[in-house]
């Protein structure tokens, strides 16, 4: 009885302690020193789906790139061209014009990092912003706005 009492006081210490440095946690965020710029952009959204990414199943299960140049060559789903895991914040460019890590404020979405490309990705007024869901991304859809960006 004392055994269970005192492992369930050490999880709530443990658990409010997570609580409350989680809100310490946040996305990119540009650096105080750097001075930002206004682009009128086209703004896509896209998830790590088989019809935003390209992607399908070969006959061993395995994810492969669907058509293109590299067709039949694994997929790595949901793993940008920076080699970092996508997640909301994540932003696909032409990394001719934005190099990765290049930060951007997209009004109606928030803050995000240069961190994908992609074979659409041409030019310095269009980009790309992931979402989690298929369906999220389709509600947002292709929308030109005004997004600030700070280059590295």
């Amino acid at each position: 009885m004392k055994h269970n009492i005192l492992w369930l006081s050490a999880s709530c210490i443990l658990l409010a302690a997570l609580l409350l440095l989680g809100g310490c946690a946040r996305g990119p965020r540009p650096s105080s020193r750097s001075k930002a710029s206004v682009r009128e952009m086209s703004v896509t959204a896209y998830c790590s789906c088989k019809k935003c990414c390209n992607w399908k199943r070969n006959w061993l299960f395995r994810p492969v790139v669907a058509s293109g140049p590299s067709k039949g060559q694994p997929k790595k789903v949901g793993i940008t061209a920076s080699g970092r895991k996508a997640k909301k914040g994540t932003i696909a460019a032409d990394t001719g014009h934005y190099p990765f890590g290049t930060v951007m404020y997209i009004p109606g979405y928030g803050y995000g990092r240069v961190e994908d490309r992609g074979s659409a990705m041409k030019g310095a007024n269009k980009i790309d912003i992931y979402f989690p869901s298929h369906k999220k991304a389709l509600e947002w859809g292709r929308r030109r706005a005004n997004v600030k960006v700070w280059l590295p």
